[in-house]
């Protein structure tokens, strides 16, 4: 994108935010939005399905709330991608610390962790048996890990096992074929250049490009240097689903209900050839909302806290919903 078209994307998508900050209204959305949305945080009243996407891509980034990302010229690129899609101004981590953001995600409860341990092992069932179930497939990318299947950190300081929820999980690790579905990042390309992508695909930077240990500038550049091989493949353009969000933010911002000490109000882009360009929305999700979202798409059962009535999946990004 041309540097005038980008400011003016950053510049609009500053302004939407605003009005949803100053109102409560869905700013772009405001046309489907309905009273009680506007007044409770709960979506419209006919965002019930969820397109069954081909493929859904996730991205998690790190430690950063909404309002150091929003609008901010350090963060050009996810701007211009959450001004060009939509964007959750009100989805919420479920606590903190990284790793039981990461295990809700993926199992639907924090399972009681609340640290970053590298032995909290959990015996439970997970997406990935859901996804297995239905005979789709899935395959996650960590960047700085030193070699598929990897347990505990790297020795550089860059790839973090917290960050990685599929290990923790005993019938993936210790499931050899399931296991090697764990790699670095840099086989990425080679899948893409292939035409070997799986039905869910998990992205996890390391700990600088996911901005954990490094500015958002840095985790922006990033972004624009790897998801753009991603949103132009068949994969995304063909009723793909990307959806970029944060582990926590750094605050103890909560969803309302969930819990007094929360996760933090992090920023959350859903993006899809399927959904409405430009939306902005003041609905209340949190990563339970995530899961069941994907869940919703592709017909599965709703795992822990994804079943829970006051979880709404993302179905009012997309059209026809």
């Amino acid at each position: 994108m041309r540097p005038i078209r980008l400011l003016i994307a950053v510049l609009t998508l500053s302004v939407i935010l605003v009005t949803v900050y100053g109102s409560g209204v869905s700013g772009a959305a405001a046309q489907v939005s309905s009273d009680a949305s506007e007044a409770t945080g709960a979506p419209p009243a006919n965002a019930d399905a969820v397109p069954a996407f081909k493929h859904v891509i996730i991205v998690v980034m790190e430690n950063k709330e909404l309002g150091r990302i929003s609008g901010s010229s350090t963060a050009p690129y996810l701007n211009q991608l959450a001004s060009e899609y939509g964007v959750a101004t009100r989805y919420y981590g479920v606590t903190h610390p990284s790793l039981p953001n990461y295990l809700a995600m993926l199992g639907g409860k924090t399972f009681g962790v609340d640290s970053d341990c590298l032995d909290c092992f959990q015996d439970a069932p997970n997406l990935v048996d859901q996804i297995e179930g239905q005979g789709r497939t899935w395959k996650a990318y960590f960047e700085s890990m030193p070699r598929p299947c990897f347990v505990g950190d790297s020795r550089d300081g860059l790839y973090a096992q917290k960050h990685n929820p599929f290990i923790y999980f005993d019938n993936i690790r210790k499931d050899p074929a399931r296991c090697d579905r764990i790699v670095p990042l840099d086989q990425l390309s080679t899948d893409i250049a292939d035409g070997d992508l799986a039905d869910l695909i998990w992205i996890g930077p390391n700990l600088r490009s996911s901005t954990h240990d490094a500015s958002i500038a840095e985790g922006d550049r990033w972004l624009a240097d790897h998801l753009p091989a991603i949103v132009e493949s068949p994969t995304f353009t063909d009723d793909g689903l990307l959806v970029l969000t944060y582990d926590e933010g750094d605050s103890d911002e909560a969803r309302s209900g969930r819990s007094s000490r929360g996760g933090g109000r992090i920023m959350t882009v859903v993006a899809s050839p399927l959904a409405r360009k430009g939306y902005v929305s003041s609905t209340t999700y949190d990563h339970y909302s995530l899961l069941r979202t994907i869940e919703d798409a592709w017909g599965l059962d709703h795992l822990g806290h994804a079943a829970d009535a006051s979880v709404h999946n993302l179905a009012e990004f997309f059209d026809g919903t």
